[in-house]
């Protein structure tokens, strides 16, 4: 088993994810078999119950997991399938020491965060890494460790210690570390002092930085890589200029001409490992692709614009899977994507006494838009902007996607202003418990007093239902296929005592769970595009295959629908059952 350590220094949000993500892609269009392991020094046990506003989105993958968006990026560029142990938290780590301490496993001796913290730490790197995470149900030969935050903070300390720890027993060609620095520009001048100091401070730790990755507006200086080689102690060869690109995914593609593959070859002695020339003909022709789909993004003319119409807008991280889902089908649909970020709030009458303009850009934004998109989210703020943007979409007829909450809010809209249903029924139990008759009620399995990994979560089956080989979307995943699988999260679900009266309206349920009591996708059958889905597709999106339901909703947009179902043939998943590729909107908590 080989590991590249990517770990940062001066600042975070440094990029360490995308570079992590780049690499293991380089190494998988060698042929190699890739895994990867994200490190997050924080105390949660999972991402579960972060706030969207303050951390960004919560990913959720196949097993439930709720872990952090990183693991999307891994997922998305590396075309696997991770699980809730693919993330590790300082959190997860002192729950497992202290269980065994309890236990009795530590009997008659004195618990440290040396030996024992760190033991656990390398222990579960060395299991998580032998994984299968891809169809070849084989171990992977590298694993990529991104370490969270910057080398320095006091409570990443314990997965340094333990990372130069598993550095120290392995054979020098079995580990390589790649330190992310930035590069600031004062005056004119690129400054190297903040990459010396960070690389002193790593090397002081214990580490030892093979390459040194450094993130900066414009390419290097000669004499910028020169002071870097020196005061870092790497050769010049072994300084990465990762310069803002036109788009993250000709990331791979700057570091690959930089010769990234034959740094890790030689570092990691590559070449002698057995690689499968089915796997090297697999990853030639997926950089083929990728390098044909990415390259010339920036010369796009022809636009698709959408409006987000959402509640968590003060990170830009709240909705990456998302946005990631609609930069995917954009560039299978050639079209440069403009996002449009609407409040929900904003469209609100209570925004229109306080703040007019607000209001009125909110609304023209709306009004103008060739798609509207709702995400997912928690609690009632805000939602009634939702149904306001559902009630413009479904009238006139706009392409429309609702993403969990945004098919709740597509419901409750028609149920409101086509069936009749009063106030409050026509709501959801979770903007207001007093009253059950709700046409959005809660689930059996939802914990009220419990919030932490008690929604429906995880990859789970919807079956498309008689007589809907009409819909849009079904012949985007493939006619053939009767079921689909995507990934989940959420507490709340369409009250199954209003079905017969919303479908007789002419709102039909055309995708339900295995019992068919729970309404997973919604679709108008005489609408551009009008559908919602109680899953979030984003989760299972990726570069190279587009979520279905973003694909139809992007094209739908740009006035190109029937050719992309025309070229669609649907996906097979295992068991023969078709398997999404989108992603989740990674929303938290009742915020």
């Amino acid at each position: 088993m080989k590991y590249v350590l990517v770990s940062g220094g001066v600042i975070s949000g440094v990029g360490k994810g995308i570079i992590a993500s780049s690499a293991g892609l380089l190494l998988k269009t060698m042929g190699l078999k890739v895994s990867s392991i994200k490190i997050d020094p924080y105390l949660n046990v999972d991402a579960g119950t972060m706030n969207p506003r303050e951390h960004g989105e919560v990913y959720v993958l196949d097993d439930g997991g709720e872990v952090d968006l990183d693991l999307g990026n891994y997922e998305r560029y590396l075309n696997i399938t991770l699980t809730r142990e693919n993330n590790i938290t300082l959190g997860k780590i002192y729950s497992k020491v202290i269980e065994q301490e309890r236990r009795g496993d530590y009997l008659g001796k004195t618990v440290q965060v040396v030996p024992h913290i760190t033991g656990c730490i390398e222990e579960w790197i060395e299991r998580v890494a032998r994984v299968p995470v891809d169809d070849t149900a084989e171990e992977p030969d590298v694993c990529i460790i991104e370490l969270g935050g910057t080398v320095g903070d006091i409570e990443g300390m314990p997965f340094v210690e333990a990372l130069a720890e598993l550095r120290r027993n392995l054979p020098r060609d079995d580990f390589m570390q790649i330190h992310v620095s930035y590069i600031p520009v004062v005056h004119g001048e690129q400054k190297t002092k903040p990459t010396q100091m960070a690389a002193k401070a790593v090397r002081s730790a214990g580490l030892i930085p093979d390459l040194i990755a450094c993130r900066c507006e414009k390419p290097l200086e000669q004499a910028t890589i020169d002071k870097i080689a020196r005061f870092c102690q790497v050769p010049n060869p072994h300084v990465l200029a990762v310069r803002d690109m036109p788009s993250t995914y000709q990331v791979p593609i700057l570091l690959s001409e930089q010769n990234l593959v034959p740094l890790m070859t030689t570092t990691l002695q590559l070449d002698r490992l057995p690689i499968s020339p089915a796997l090297q003909q697999s990853g030639a022709h997926t950089w083929e692709t990728w390098r044909a789909l990415t390259l010339g993004l920036q010369h796009l003319h022809e636009t698709v614009e959408i409006v987000l119409v959402g509640k968590y807008l003060e990170q830009p991280d709240s909705y990456l899977s998302v946005t990631k889902s609609l930069e995917h089908a954009a560039m299978r649909c050639r079209r440069k994507l403009v996002i449009k970020y609407v409040d929900a709030e904003h469209l609100e009458p209570a925004t229109l006494a306080t703040d007019a303009a607000a209001f009125y850009k909110a609304r023209h934004d709306l009004s103008t838009a060739k798609g509207i998109l709702i995400p997912g989210g928690f609690g009632g703020r805000g939602t009634e902007g939702m149904i306001a943007a559902a009630n413009w979409a479904r009238e006139k007829k706009v392409p429309y996607l609702g993403i969990c909450l945004g098919m709740q809010v597509a419901v409750i809209e028609f149920a409101r202003n086509v069936c009749g249903v009063p106030l409050p029924q026509a709501s959801s139990a979770e903007f207001d418990a007093d009253d059950e008759d709700r046409v959005i009620v809660s689930m059996p399995e939802h914990h009220p007093g419990k919030l932490g990994g008690t929604m429906r979560l995880g990859l789970r089956a919807t079956v498309w239902q008689p007589d809907t080989e009409w819909s849009k979307l079904r012949a985007l995943y493939g006619l053939q296929s009767g079921s689909v699988n995507e990934r989940h999260r959420h507490r709340y679900e369409v009250n199954p005592a209003y079905i017969e009266r919303l479908q007789g309206q002419g709102l039909e349920f055309i995708g339900k769970d295995e019992t068919g009591v729970r309404m997973e996708v919604v679709e108008l059958r005489e609408h551009p595009w009008f559908v919602g889905v109680q899953f979030h597709p984003e989760y299972l999106s990726r570069v190279l295959e587009p979520s279905k339901p973003y694909l139809g909703f992007i094209s739908a947009a740009a006035g190109m629908l029937g050719s992309v179902i025309g070229g669609s043939g649907g996906e097979r998943g295992v068991n023969g059952h078709g398997r999404g590729h989108g992603l989740v909107n990674g929303d938290k908590m009742a915020y």
